[in-house]
């Protein structure tokens, strides 16, 4: 046993040390408001840069997955019929999950690419593909 301990620590410390910081991914809060019977999400445009996707496929998913009309409007998203701000934050991180967020190395270094008919996750960091079902 003390052979196989020793044959341990010698390739734990054969090993480099760690030397990239991995960031943790974090969306900027949604701020948001009532005007009427609308919900208007104040910075849209900053979650779109944020998550590098296009504002058409974000606002497309909002509405399918609230079930209510959205529409872009310059840099603000309206959505037709009150939605709360925790269901709007739920609906982006699961967003995020599946569309931003690589399922391999969990980086959000991704990008969206038509692979056939399919629409692939490819990440950049590691390489990775999957299939976006969005």
């Amino acid at each position: 046993m003390d052979r196989y301990e020793e044959l341990l620590d010698r390739a734990l410390s054969s090993l480099p040390e760690k030397t990239q910081k991995f960031e943790r991914f974090e969306l900027p809060q949604i701020e948001m408001f009532y005007q009427g019977n609308k919900t208007i999400i104040r910075n849209f445009d900053a979650i779109v840069q944020k998550v590098r996707r296009p504002a058409q496929l974000l606002s497309k998913y909002f509405s399918k997955e609230l079930a209510v009309p959205a529409s872009i409007d310059g840099n603000k998203l309206v959505l037709n019929g009150k939605i709360s701000d925790r269901n709007l934050k739920e609906k982006l991180q699961t967003f995020v999950d599946m569309a931003v967020i690589c399922k391999e190395c969990r980086r959000p270094d991704t990008r969206i690419s038509d692979v056939g008919s399919v629409k692939m996750l490819i990440c950049e960091a590691c390489g990775a593909r999957s299939p976006l079902k969005i």
